[in-house]
């Protein structure tokens, strides 16, 4: 199959390099000059483990191409993604679909009837119907729309490509679904599930699966706050829960709340598309308020932990990206953590293994560290807030003698309070028994 991709973000981008890894021609399109440079460079845009050589070996191959021109990306393509960014828009959370009509208004000048239009991106219910009016007002016959929505995770990515737990396609005629079923033909052999649904359910199902395990974050978050009052711990009621097949152990992981490039804006969208319709989403709504007090209070542990002070205090925060092997800082819960503590008069050090560029264009008056233990030095207290293999096996003796504080609040629950107090720390996590204790 012929594919043609438009948008080189983190979904197109990965999705064209994988779909050209089952052997098919595949040209990704932006109008980003510099993107399109780098990529043919060979410079990856974003950071993802496997990324850079996948790209590498199908552009070598000649099964993957980059290009600024659309009708050159486009010319006899039997597929067309489009896979460009859907931003909630500032105030009211709506996902801003003006890259996604922009790019069909311009696709309908040189798509080819028989071509199958298929949105990647992640866009609210009724945007298939749109676009379908749109190249309908444009002239364009003998095209069909369909939604293909992605479920990738930041960081393990790839695999999911290959490995999904499911495909879900949603289109109204069967040009679509045999254009589709073609494209995603390699999975079958791993026996990939995919469902077939109208275009409006596959829209919504994207939506409905993020606010899900949205609301199992902030769920363990609220029994972790419980656990804290009754002198529990919130890992072995994530264990004993998670055992039940019905709920199942994943997203149960108490910490600082929720981040990135979907469920933040993902939820807001599913809120307006239901409050459009005027169906409540008491559930969901909740969800979205807990997390932004869950992300805004962390702060507060840290200052509780230093006594109630961080006027003059240096803390050292390890962990920028919104989650591990990634440098995407969407929305990322150290954001609200840093700026806080830079406005209540702390001195901030930091590391993320891969997200210091992209931190820099956020942060202003921090300093960035080499490595954990450079952060550490002189500072009153450690704060892990992005839970990175390489900081599973800090010495912790060395940190004890690096800090001036002895202070570890750990946010992501990373360690054991045995082994941080036998190196002469002082631990506070979340939700590991009554707080007065830690």
């Amino acid at each position: 199959m012929r594919i043609a991709m438009i948008g080189t973000g983190y979904v197109g981008l990965v999705s064209g390099a994988c779909f050209a890894d089952f052997g098919h021609q595949v040209c990704c399109i932006d109008k980003d000059g510099s993107k399109i440079d780098g990529l043919n460079a060979g410079v990856m845009p974003i950071w993802e483990p496997g990324l850079e050589a996948l790209v590498k070996s199908n552009a070598e191959r000649g099964r993957l191409t980059f290009t600024t021109s659309l009708p050159d990306g486009v010319k006899d393509a039997d597929a067309v993604f489009i896979a460009v960014g859907t931003p909630a828009r500032r105030g009211d959370g709506h996902a801003d679909l003006t890259f996604v009509f922009e790019a069909v208004r311009e696709l309908a000048k040189f798509i080819k009837p028989g071509t199958v239009v298929v949105t990647k991106s992640t866009v609210p219910v009724g945007t298939g119907d749109r676009i379908e009016e749109i190249l309908g007002e444009e002239g364009v016959t003998g095209v069909s729309v369909a939604s293909n929505p992605e479920f990738l995770r930041e960081g393990a990515a790839i695999a999911d490509f290959k490995h999904p737990d499911r495909i879900v396609v949603g289109a109204e005629d069967e040009q679509a679904q045999d254009a589709l079923k073609e494209i995603y033909r390699p999975l079958f052999l791993n026996r990939a599930p995919i469902l077939f649904t109208g275009r409006r359910t596959a829209e919504l199902t994207k939506y409905a699966a993020n606010a899900f395990l949205a609301v199992k974050i902030s769920f363990i978050n609220e029994i972790a706050d419980l656990c804290e009052a009754v002198d529990a711990d919130v890992q072995d009621v994530a264990r004993g829960i998670g055992l039940d097949n019905r709920i199942g152990p994943k997203f149960l992981h108490a910490g600082p709340g929720y981040g990135g490039s979907c469920f933040p804006k993902d939820t807001l969208a599913l809120l307006q598309t239901a409050d459009k319709f005027g169906v409540g989403q008491r559930i969901v709504r909740t969800t979205v308020e807990v997390n932004d007090e869950r992300k805004a209070g962390m702060v507060e542990r840290v200052a509780n932990a230093l006594g109630g002070e961080l006027k003059g205090k240096r803390v050292a925060v390890l962990g920028l990206a919104f989650k591990p092997n990634t440098d995407d800082m969407r929305d990322a819960p150290s954001i609200p953590i840093v700026n806080a503590l830079i406005e209540r008069g702390a001195e901030v050090s930091a590391f993320d293994p891969v997200a210091h560029e992209q931190a820099a264009k956020i942060f202003s008056g921090i300093e960035f560290a080499a490595d954990a233990y450079a952060a550490a030095a002189n500072a009153d207290a450690l704060v892990i807030v992005t839970e990175w293999d390489e900081f599973r096996a800090l010495d912790l003796d060395k940190v004890a003698g690096s800090l001036r504080g002895k202070v570890l609040v750990d946010l992501r629950n990373v360690y054991d309070r045995a082994e941080a107090e036998q190196a002469g720390l002082t631990y506070y996590g979340v939700g590991r028994g009554r707080l007065e204790r830690n």
